[in-house]
C-alpha cells in the first residue's frame, strides 16, 4: 500500500504563496523556497509598515499645524497647549486639514485659543 500523502493541502499551500509572490524579480517568484522566504520577509514589512503609517501621519499632521499656526505668532506646542486649556477637542489630523486646506477656519480656530 502506498503511503499517503496529503498533495492537494500541499499543492494549495504552495500555490496561495506563490500567488503572493506575484510580481516578484527573478527566482523570488517561482522557486518555491525563495518564494517562500521572500513573501514571509514582505509580510513582516508589511506588518512593521502599518505601524510606521501611523507615526509618519502624525509627524506631518504636526508640521503642518506647526506651518499654521506660526503664521499667527504661535508655536505648535503653545497652540496645542492653549487648545487643551480651552477644551477645544479638535484632533491633529482635523487641525492639519484645517491649516491646509481651510486656512480661513483655522484662523478662527487661532482667534479662539488667543482670546
Amino acid at each position: 500500500m502506498p503511503r499517503s500523502v496529503n498533495s492537494v493541502a500541499s499543492r494549495a499551500r504552495r500555490k496561495r504563496i506563490l500567488k503572493l509572490a506575484k510580481g516578484y524579480y527573478g527566482r523570488r517568484k517561482n522557486v518555491w523556497t525563495v518564494a517562500k522566504n521572500a513573501v514571509e520577509k514582505g509580510l513582516q514589512y508589511a506588518y512593521v509598515g502599518r505601524k510606521q503609517k501611523k507615526r509618519n501621519f502624525r509627524a506631518l499632521w504636526i508640521q503642518r499645524i506647526n506651518a499654521g499656526a506660526r503664521q499667527y505668532g504661535l508655536s505648535y506646542s503653545k497652540f496645542i497647549g492653549l487648545l487643551k486649556e480651552k477644551n477645544i477637542g479638535l484632533n491633529r489630523k482635523v487641525l492639519a486639514d484645517l491649516a491646509m486646506n481651510h486656512p480661513e477656519a483655522f484662523k478662527a480656530v487661532v482667534d479662539t485659543v488667543k482670546k
